[in-house]
């Protein structure tokens, strides 16, 4: 027993016994790993292994565990006030971060309002949306535009924009909202416009054209489906959607918060397109990890419309929303990425994971391998054996979270190139087991 001298066998005891962990079942099979620390970018566990966590925790931690500069805001905070409503009263450290964020985010996102995390966030966005067509005169424009392979969330607005068939949540489709939803993007980063771009651009404008006077707003990941299938597709699928938006009275909600904060090598992943949405949401990586915090951002001409439109206000109110820790740590984590140093670091893992990952593809069962940013991608032909996947990674000193199909890293930017190495060999290893 290390650490903090806790019991860690009653504990696992107890874990096992009331604990639910997401995407489990009670009792889980596959008991979880105790950790008692962090920092850089080990996790520590009870028996003393060190993990390399190549998950950056579910994409969030990309300054690493116990930043001095985060530490430091958090205390410093703790000082003055933890939490204070929002309702009626406001703090500098919201203020603050609302001005950093509107000077960080493609010119044209205004106004934020604050959420408590990336699920809120996109109801918070589906809200607006249909708010905005309220308000301006097209109450019977309730339907989202979206595509096939997206995940956006686990509360039920968010659920129902989340691919219906291949997505988590297909047991809940006769309770969700429906939406409309366009074919899977072509795949490619780099693909280029050719025979099947054209069929899906083809297919997406005729969607919009035939549902247009149901349709209140489009939504998308860009450039990056996540929780989905982590696929990447072409910037000028995201290009293409604003085109269509701007064509029939639609918004495009752009959801950022797993591509947001320079994890695809642009800041936002909006920017490789050069698109500018009406609404984006971020959230993950906003606090570096640290707590949970998310917002909803939006053009003037949405927040005049619901401000001025039936309700003359936005019909949400998140307890916790712009609290104060949060907020505090979201703008040391912003400073850190201030003097762009993350860009080097963020090329840097893109070079390291495509070289470590590249005798992947020589493996038997391996569909495909793809690299953006710090996203490090292995597809198989099959279903992954998640307890021996990850066992196999554990045995190589990583963390590792395989899902599906899927055996993939977001390490923390911090990352060093002998540490990324080990991480990229550990996929391997997983891919192999």
């Amino acid at each position: 027993m290390t650490g903090t001298g806790a019991d860690w066998a009653e504990l696992a005891r107890l874990d096992s016994r009331h604990v639910w962990h997401p995407y489990a079942p009670l009792p889980t099979a596959n008991p979880s790993l105790p950790v008692v620390s962090a920092e850089g970018v080990r996790l520590r566990l009870a028996d003393g292994r060190e993990l390399i966590d190549g998950m950056s925790s579910w994409w969030c931690a990309i300054h690493g565990y116990r930043h001095p500069a985060l530490d430091a805001a958090v205390q410093g905070q703790l000082g003055r006030m933890a939490h204070v409503m929002f309702g009626g009263l406001t703090h500098e450290p919201a203020v603050r971060l609302a001005e950093r964020l509107v000077e960080l985010v493609p010119d044209g996102l205004e106004h934020v309002f604050f959420a408590d995390s990336g699920s809120v966030s996109v109801e918070v966005a589906i809200k607006m949306a249909l708010q905005y067509q309220l308000a301006i005169g097209h109450p019977q424009r309730t339907c989202l535009l979206t595509v096939r392979g997206g995940y956006h969330g686990d509360t039920f607005g968010a659920m129902a924009v989340c691919d219906p068939v291949g997505g988590m949540h297909g047991m809940f489709a006769g309770v969700l909202s429906e939406h409309v939803f366009a074919p899977r993007p072509p795949d490619g980063f780099d693909s280029g416009l050719d025979e099947e771009w054209e069929r899906w651009a083809a297919e997406v404008r005729s969607l919009a054209a035939t549902h247009a006077d149901e349709l209140a707003a489009v939504i998308v990941e860009p450039v990056v489906q996540g929780a989905g299938g982590m696929r990447f597709h072409s910037p000028a699928c995201v290009a293409l959607l604003r085109e269509v938006c701007d064509e029939h009275g639609l918004l495009l909600i752009l959801d950022e918060i797993a591509t947001g904060f320079g994890r695809t090598g642009a800041l936002f992943a909006c920017e490789h397109a050069g698109v500018v949405p009406d609404i984006m949401c971020i959230g993950k990586a906003l606090t570096g990890g640290y707590m949970t915090l998310a917002a909803t951002l939006c053009t003037s001409g949405v927040a005049q419309a619901i401000s001025y439109g039936e309700g003359g206000a936005l019909m949400h109110g998140p307890t916790y929303m712009a609290n104060p820790l949060a907020c505090v740590t979201a703008l040391a984590s912003i400073d850190l990425l201030a003097d762009d140093g993350w860009r080097g670091n963020v090329a840097r893992i893109e070079c390291g994971l495509r070289e470590g990952l590249a005798p992947v593809r020589d493996l038997p069962g391996v569909a495909d391998v793809r690299v953006l940013g710090a996203i490090g991608v292995v597809q198989l032909d099959h279903q992954v054996d998640v307890a021996a996947a990850t066992a196999a990674a554990v045995q190589h000193g990583v963390w590792l979270r395989p899902f599906r199909d899927l055996i993939y890293t977001m390490p923390p930017y911090v990352i060093g190139d002998d540490d990324l190495a080990q991480v990229a060999g550990a996929v391997i290893a997983a891919a192999d087991d």
